[in-house]
């Protein structure tokens, strides 16, 4: 009798509200719904990829996940473990196996320390080496494990490239030894031609060392050659998630066609169908109701999309999307 893997993370029902403040007495007035009602599986050795434009939500998430930000309601469960309602003991212990590379590689490293400092910090605070002569040693080991080379250690951010820059941040999420990162826009404040080295490094790291990603992004062709299954959020939903092939030949929702049709194509003989989109992205402080893309939806219908929630279903195999109209 085989058993069925457990997912390594599983992410239930998360909400995100940001209150906003006013009045005298400096009461909740409105909030900014950033996160709503996301849930998803993640299986150990996954990339899933959350996809979707500025503001959708995609970073608060991956950051509720770790806890860096405390989530509304909702829970995530992480080997078992109920992240959301961890102690902050538990929760050091948790950030052992939970790490995450930030975005912009120039703010997210301390300009007052070396590189070594840097890498180096996570291994003092969770005691992971017993002599000088290790932890020296170990930093040397990451450094080469991103690329860059031991006389590093000693240099300062300032003196680094932003691909240089953001190998340093893989190597700090790298020294813990980590089995879940969230990879936050990890590749959007560099070149394209960085950006293609960064991913390459990642994925060599992923195979040796078994790491799970939750790989964040706006740009959709970035995700596609790295992720396993794909997420596209839309207002702080999750409006389609599917394996990457499936959500890139045959995607079912309407808003993941027009963010595919914007996608470029190398080869100039091959013509995509481009699907334009009416007005702006509403607000997350007062957003739509029923489906929240009804207001852009080429293909919305009265009253049904604008007073009806559409339920994320499972409408072909492993392929769950939330339309009324599409499945």
């Amino acid at each position: 009798m085989t058993t069925t893997p457990q997912p390594l993370l599983q992410v239930k029902n998360l909400v995100k509200r940001f209150p906003i403040k006013g009045g005298i007495l400096g009461r909740e007035v409105e909030a900014v719904h950033a996160v709503s009602d996301v849930s998803f599986d993640l299986m150990a050795g996954e990339t899933l990829g959350v996809v979707g434009e500025s503001g959708c939500g995609k970073s608060t998430t991956g950051r509720c996940i770790l806890r860096l930000i405390e989530p509304t309601s909702g829970e995530v469960w992480f080997e078992g473990k109920d992240v959301t309602r961890a102690s902050k003991q538990e929760l050091r212990a948790l950030a052992r196996d939970m790490q995450i590379i930030f975005q912009d590689p120039y703010a997210s490293l301390n300009p007052r320390m070396t590189v070594g400092a840097i890498v180096g910090e996570a291994l003092t605070i969770h005691k992971l080496t017993k002599s000088r002569a290790e932890y020296d040693a170990r930093i040397v080991e990451l450094l080469e494990t991103v690329g860059l080379n031991a006389d590093h250690m000693r240099r300062y951010p300032h003196e680094f490239s932003g691909g240089q820059r953001q190998r340093i941040g893989i190597a700090r999420a790298l020294a813990v030894n980590p089995k879940l990162v969230v990879c936050d826009e990890a590749v959007s404040a560099l070149d394209v031609s960085i950006q293609a080295q960064v991913i390459n490094l990642l994925e060599d790291l992923q195979g040796k060392l078994g790491l799970t990603y939750i790989f964040i992004a706006h740009d959709l062709s970035v995700v596609e050659h790295i992720s396993d299954r794909v997420a596209v959020m839309y207002l702080g939903r999750i409006v389609e998630i599917a394996s990457a092939k499936q959500l890139y030949t045959q995607p079912l929702h309407p808003y993941t066609e027009a963010l595919l049709s914007a996608v470029p194509i190398p080869d100039p003989q091959v013509k995509r169908k481009r699907v334009p989109l009416q007005g702006d992205v509403p607000s997350p402080i007062r957003p739509p109701s029923g489906c929240h893309f009804h207001t852009r939806c080429p293909i919305a219908q009265f009253p049904l999309c604008s007073t009806e929630k559409p339920e994320l279903l499972e409408k072909r195999e492993g392929h769950r999307v939330a339309c009324h109209l599409r499945g």
